[in-house]
């Protein structure tokens, strides 16, 4: 825990498991803004559940482009300048909806009315200077030529109102959760801020000495050596032993038990085959790469977590799709991790695939901390790389 408090101005939340993570070590989530109300209600709902308390300045249902016009961003800016008052930091952590830039999404990137988000959270960061902010998004807005192009341009103007960033394309899996999940992180320190805690700034933006392993679990290309099972035949209700030589945390059937998703409150929280179950019987345990229909190996991670549109994962020894409760034990979350019953099971879903693996996310807020208050070396490191080949 940290002896400073430090406020959280939380956007694009979803169900909060962003936020959750950076909660359970030490920060305060003061501000929630989530367009889509069912997401809210899960927010809310399940932190109710946990006993948190809600957030200072409420849960806001609009769009963030609302806090670009005047009197929305007049009230915020009051709320953040009241924040200021009991906190001795302020940071802004979001994930613009990701589609327009995912491959396997719409691909529309800056002109897609998600792409467009991305644009309005780094203009909301400039006009209202948070001392440092988290963005998450796709691989593909990193990796993909024309939608690099644009995260570029983000984060020179982020640079240009005196940020000093960092970036990193993560993996969940590094972080001790079972599922291959990449996802671009970006972070960014006020210039001030950097200067008043004793770093020597170098003349460069781009910070050198941000530990991103300090507190992951696992290296990726490691993990992905190991000797995982293949595909093996359909059993139902079949009990396997685990095979020997991999590690058992970055397993489904880990998570599974763990979070007893068995007798968790939504474990009768799946989606029902209208049809027969032909679908649900052939399909081998581990067959994880088609587009639609993937069935989950107990003894193996998951593909990321992504069950909207006709991405379907099956259970690996149920002929049925994974309840509520295993998917939020494949997205790490604690098992008092609660999603409101009266919630369509669409918008529990497409909540969870949305979110940040909870390790993930707790694995980040320590890395800030531990970056600002616990850092030997408070030199960021001059360096002469262009913004466009960080």
């Amino acid at each position: 825990m940290i002896d400073r408090k430090i406020g959280i101005f939380s956007f694009f939340s979803g169900a909060g498991f962003l936020d959750l993570g950076f909660e359970q070590n030490g920060f305060h989530t003061l501000f929630v803004n989530e367009f889509h109300q069912p997401f809210a209600d899960i927010y809310s709902g399940s932190r109710n559940k946990m006993n948190i308390s809600g957030p200072e300045y409420g849960i806001n249902v609009k769009s963030i482009e609302n806090y670009l016009a005047s009197t929305d961003l007049n009230t915020l800016k009051s709320n953040l300048a009241d924040a200021r008052k009991q906190h001795d930091l302020i940071g802004f952590i979001g994930g613009p909806p990701c589609p327009d830039f995912s491959v396997a999404g719409k691909n529309k990137g800056r002109s897609g009315e998600n792409g467009k988000l991305s644009g309005s959270y780094v203009e909301l960061i400039n006009k209202l200077n948070p001392d440092f902010f988290l963005f998450e998004n796709v691989k593909g807005l990193y990796r993909t030529k024309k939608h690099r192009a644009f995260f570029d341009e983000l984060k020179n103007k982020l640079i240009s109102n005196n940020y000093y960033l960092t970036e990193r394309l993560v993996n969940s899996i590094e972080y001790g959760v079972a599922q291959n999940r990449d996802r671009i992180i970006l972070i960014g320190f006020k210039r001030n801020l950097l200067s008043d805690l004793g770093f020597v700034l170098n003349g460069s933006p781009i910070i050198q000495n941000f530990d991103w392993f300090k507190h992951t679990s696992y290296n990726k290309d490691d993990v992905f050596k190991y000797n995982w099972p293949g595909l093996d035949p359909f059993r139902p209700d079949s009990i396997t032993n685990m095979p020997e030589g991999i590690p058992e945390e970055l397993t489904v059937q880990h998570w599974f038990i763990q979070n007893d998703v068995s007798n968790h409150n939504n474990s009768e929280h799946y989606f029902k085959p209208r049809a027969g179950l032909k679908r649900f019987v052939e399909i081998q345990e581990g067959d994880d790469l088609k587009k639609s229909y993937k069935r989950l190996h107990r003894w193996r991670y998951s593909p990321t977590a992504a069950y909207g549109n006709n991405e379907v994962h099956l259970h690996p020894y149920k002929a049925r799709r994974i309840t509520v409760a295993e998917a939020l034990a494949v997205q790490s979350l604690p098992s008092d991790f609660i999603i409101p019953e009266d919630i369509s099971l669409t918008n529990m879903f497409k909540s969870i695939g949305n979110g940040v693996p909870y390790l993930l996310s707790s694995g980040l807020a320590k890395t800030i901390l531990d970056f600002l208050f616990d850092n030997p070396i408070k030199d960021v490191k001059e360096s002469h790389a262009k913004i466009n080949s960080i």
